[in-house]
């Protein structure tokens, strides 16, 4: 009678992540839930709460809802309950729920960028274990073959790391992704003129408290502001995000990693003094000062090379325009997850999930170019010759057709009401 002998069981998907970022963690807690597991490799030797803020749309909170955060998260900042637009001249122009206010089952949440990335951290070492978050590895380059992919590394001293093998890589490692440049060499990132700086301020509630305020346009100068921090004193102040955008292509591309300096932006705010906020005195009472460039980069055809893609800021960057950035890096992890834990090939899943989502990101990029949503503060300037209008915004737009602009938005990115019902 012949023996059976039974089969070895296929080995497990060695799955590599590149970049320890909201992108990279969110895949990694992906993977996991599902059952698959991965190593996430991270160029920082420590990861500590920088940055300013950030908003969680509500198809952000959805994904980070499915990985069993939001009761962390929601008492970490303040749930917005309108967003609201201003012209330079403080006049207003279209107010609109958000979040839970507007039907939404989530919320929309400000919060510092920090925090969250603490969450996310905090959650992948207890659920994946330390074992597998590796701090103060820089990826410089990937190799692969017929049967595996090569990751080779360096410390923070420029010192080589043993190098890492794993069937596949994902590139979550930024807009400066070295794994991306191997494949795009010549890639260089979309300056338009635009350069921005961010700061956060202790400062009093603005408007309701719970208010994401847009004024102004990135032709005379742009802010958003919004508040991340509740009673950060114990006195009723807040911590207050404001982030400023103005076109000045004579200047030249703001550095990445400089502090910024208030005499290289001022002079454009320093009339705005609104009977409801003193824009000059926030920005100069801010406790941190960053500049960056205004940059994307152009739509590819392809992310999937192999053994390797590209997931986030890595696959797609896009202008920092409606929070949208990280909301999209996580919509990816959880559409990548989903495609690997189906089994079979890994090469074939990394393909699928370029096929899902190359084209919806695209859009994204296009749309934060040319129809943002401040794009309601640039009607109203062009209909009002951009002048201060005198009456209401009523006069010159109605709010039906402001509320199409915005709901166009929302339908491009992926959080209409509709679409998360």
């Amino acid at each position: 009678m012949p023996t059976h002998i039974p089969q070895a069981a296929p080995a497990p998907t060695r799955i590599a992540i590149v970049g320890g970022g909201i992108g990279g963690l969110a895949l990694a807690l992906g993977l996991q839930q599902r059952g698959l597991h991965c190593d996430v490799y991270e160029g920082v030797k420590e990861l500590r709460e920088i940055g300013v803020g950030i908003t969680l749309l509500p198809h952000a909170m959805k994904q980070l809802a499915a990985l069993g955060l939001q009761t962390q998260l929601e008492p970490q900042g303040i749930e917005n309950l309108e967003s609201v637009f201003f012209n330079r001249w403080g006049q207003y122009i279209y107010r609109e729920p958000r979040g839970r206010h507007a039907g939404y089952a989530l919320p929309e949440i400000g919060m510092h960028r920090g925090r969250l990335h603490t969450v996310m951290y905090q959650a992948a070492l207890q659920r994946l274990g330390a074992g597998h978050i590796h701090l103060d590895h820089r990826c410089v380059r990937v190799e692969q073959d017929a049967q595996q992919a090569t990751l080779h590394f360096q410390d923070s001293e420029g010192k080589p790391r043993p190098p890492v093998h794993a069937d596949v890589v994902i590139a979550c490692d930024g807009v400066n992704s070295a794994v991306r440049r191997q494949f795009y060499p010549d890639e260089k990132p979309a300056f338009g003129g635009i350069n921005t700086w961010r700061g956060v301020t202790v400062y009093k509630p603005i408007l309701t408290g719970k208010s994401y305020i847009r004024i102004g346009t990135v032709e005379t100068g742009k802010m958003v502001i919004y508040p991340i921090i509740d009673n950060v004193d114990g006195q009723g102040n807040q911590l207050i995000n404001w982030t400023t955008e103005i076109r000045q292509p004579q200047r030249g591309m703001n550095d990445w990693n400089q502090p910024g300096r208030l005499e290289d932006f001022l002079p454009y705010y320093q009339d705005w003094k609104f009977d409801w906020l003193d824009v000059p005195d926030l920005v100069s009472r801010s406790s941190v000062l960053f500049e960056y460039p205004m940059v994307d980069k152009d739509p590819v055809s392809r992310w999937t090379f192999d053994r390797v893609t590209f997931l986030g800021d890595a696959a797609h960057p896009m202008y920092p325009r409606g929070s949208n950035g990280s909301a999209q890096a996580l919509i990816d992890a959880a559409t990548l997850s989903d495609e690997l834990a189906k089994g079979g090939d890994p090469q074939q899943a990394l393909a699928r999930y370029e096929a899902l989502r190359l084209e919806p990101t695209a859009r994204v990029v296009e749309t934060n170019r040319t129809v943002p949503p401040d794009f309601i503060i640039m009607k109203a300037d062009e209909l009002s010759g951009g002048q201060p209008f005198p009456g209401t915004i009523d006069d010159l737009v109605s709010e039906d057709e402001l509320r199409r602009i915005s709901d166009a938005y929302k339908d491009v990115a992926g959080f209409s009401l509709q679409a998360l019902k």
